[in-house]
């Protein structure tokens, strides 16, 4: 079995599909999307995703906006991922549906693609888990 029959769980954690996330647009309804603002720092971790500056933008009608992390003391803190809203302007996820009397949701089309890979083999295997932070 292999191809789409095998699926190899390599331990992939949500935050690694943060980078970009599709929303429904605040003004007009249409897909706009959530990414880190430009010039930003270096990804070292997929996690440090929860913590860059972000901005909103939409193609359609040219909306925008921009979202800090909060800051607690010295500390930053950061978005807090899951559920049907992304986590940095609370905008619902544009890839959603209802499926087996529950919600499935996607941040963008890796997202999709990792769930469709998933819920389409046959065969699942745990691969060896990577540490949580990466």
């Amino acid at each position: 079995m292999d191809g789409g029959h095998r699926h190899a769980d390599r331990g992939a954690m949500l935050a690694q599909f943060a980078a970009r996330i599709l929303v429904v647009c605040p003004r007009c309804f249409g897909c706009a999307v959530v990414v880190p603002r430009p010039g930003g720092p270096e990804l070292r971790y997929s996690v440090d995703l929860l913590f860059l500056p972000r901005r909103l933008a939409c193609a359609h009608c040219g909306a925008t906006a921009e979202w800090e992390p909060e800051r607690r003391g010295g500390a930053r803190i950061g978005a807090t991922l899951g559920g049907p809203a992304e986590p940095f302007f609370d905008r619902p996820l544009w890839l959603q549906t209802r499926c087996a009397g529950r919600l499935l949701w996607a941040y963008g089309i890796e997202h999709v693609d990792a769930l469709a890979a998933y819920i389409g083999a046959r065969l699942r295997e745990r691969g060896v888990r990577r540490r949580p932070w990466r």
